[in-house]
């Protein structure tokens, strides 16, 4: 369970934290009760189609297995399960499946952090300028293939302003980094898919998990 959700974060943080990775502009403003947020309910069901990915994935098998995930469980999932596992200052995640292999994601982040993590090359690197919490959001096609996948990114904002690659990764980075990873994710690495997972199709509004 905790392969994929990371992944479905890390998603979320690379299209910004918004969909990646299971995984419009819609759903980059979702909030608990809109249509594309989900309820418990739609977290529950989730939680126990990702237990059956996982034990799937965990034993042999010849035969091709196929699970929808929706958008809206996904965020559902976000809004009521995923808050202990994200680290600290990251808030409000949500994702948005567009279509076609597209992502999008959208999530709060504490640039202060980020930007005492490092020591700013110049007065003209942007992470200088950096400070407070301000909602990041990012959007690009996850493409996947025998059991690989790799997200382009297409555009990102901080603060609804445009943002370059550099300073998307600089926030990703930091908030990615694990005692396997110190350095964190770099945007446009391949990564393995989990549980035996070959692809991942990105439809409009969901994603079909293929094993």
């Amino acid at each position: 369970m905790r392969k994929i959700t990371r992944l479905v974060l890390v998603a979320a943080l690379v299209a910004v934290v918004a969909a990646a990775a299971l995984v419009g502009p819609r759903a980059l403003t979702t909030r608990i009760g809109d249509d594309t947020t989900g309820s418990k309910r739609d977290s529950d069901q989730l939680i126990q189609k990702v237990a059956s990915i996982s034990a799937f994935g965990a034993r042999p098998s010849k035969q091709t297995r196929r699970t929808a995930v929706s958008e809206r469980e996904l965020n559902a999932y976000l809004s009521y399960e995923a808050a202990p596992q994200l680290p600290v200052g990251v808030v409000d995640p949500s994702v948005a499946i567009l279509g076609n292999g597209q992502l999008s994601g959208r999530a709060v982040v504490d640039l202060d952090e980020v930007r005492k993590s490092k020591n700013p090359t110049s007065l003209l690197d942007p992470t200088s300028y950096m400070t407070g919490r301000l909602p990041v959001t990012a959007t690009g096609t996850l493409s996947t293939s025998q059991g690989t996948g790799h997200f382009n990114l297409q555009s990102a904002t901080l603060g609804g302003i445009p943002i370059p690659k550099r300073v998307l990764q600089e926030i990703v980075s930091y908030y990615s980094r694990s005692p396997e990873r110190p350095g964190g994710l770099s945007l446009g690495d391949s990564f393995q898919l989990p549980s035996r997972i070959r692809e991942i199709l990105v439809e409009r509004g969901q994603a079909t998990i293929v094993q």
